[in-house]
């Protein structure tokens, strides 16, 4: 890496390691196509009155859950794993955009202190260095709860994502340092969330990020 100050040559290589660890890995299978271009759904229910007439209609089916996501529709009987995954890919793309533009306090009430603070550092020691990372979701191709748990009444999910995503760091002059402006990389990341079952906020917590 080509740091802009001589001085920032070993800072500069941390903080590239840093961000690479927080948003992510490539997989590999990177493109250059032209480039143009957590919450929980709250459940709602209609009140139905009493009747002594038979429905026509038969009642719907529960929704159903993938092996991995069973525990936490036991433990929680209002879990709706589709409406999980639809919340988590919109935090997934509001929380690494806030990241790259170094905004961390619009996503402050759905991260965890230790993840907010490890996102922090990361952006500190990016400004340190005088540098810039420009990110662009292209689009987010799946997203899967891969593990779950309770702990202690505490619902964990481990969502993993896959993302086209462009991803830039630039100097002070505007000189890429990492990455390709024209280049889509695929991206894996796993991330954890989680929720206390007594608590009535139906939001889901950042509480640990990683590559996959």
């Amino acid at each position: 890496m080509d740091p802009v100050l001589l001085l920032f040559i070993c800072l500069a290589g941390f903080v590239i390691v840093r961000l690479i660890s927080v948003l992510g890995e490539r997989t590999g299978h990177e493109q250059r196509p032209d480039i143009e271009g957590l919450q929980r759904a709250a459940h709602s229910e209609n009140d139905r009155e009493p009747t002594d007439e038979r429905s026509d209609y038969p009642e719907p089916a529960p929704a159903a859950v993938s092996p991995e996501a069973a525990v936490l529709a036991e433990a929680d009987a209002d879990f709706n794993e589709r409406e999980f995954l639809t919340g988590a890919k919109a935090a997934y793309e509001m929380i690494v955009e806030a990241f790259a533009a170094g905004d961390l306090k619009s996503v402050r009430d759905y991260v965890d202190t230790a993840v907010y603070e490890a996102f922090r550092a990361a952006v500190s020691n990016r400004e340190a260095a005088n540098q810039t990372f420009d990110l662009k979701f292209v689009g987010v191709e799946d997203a899967r709860i891969i593990e779950s748990r309770v702990e202690n009444g505490t619902l964990v999910a481990v969502a993993q994502f896959t993302s086209n995503q462009v991803r830039v760091t630039r100097d002070a002059s505007g000189e890429v340092v990492d990455g390709d402006p024209n280049r889509i990389d695929l991206v894996r990341d796993r991330w954890t969330f989680s929720r206390q079952m007594a608590s009535r906020d139906p939001n889901w917590t950042l509480t640990a990020t990683g590559g996959a």
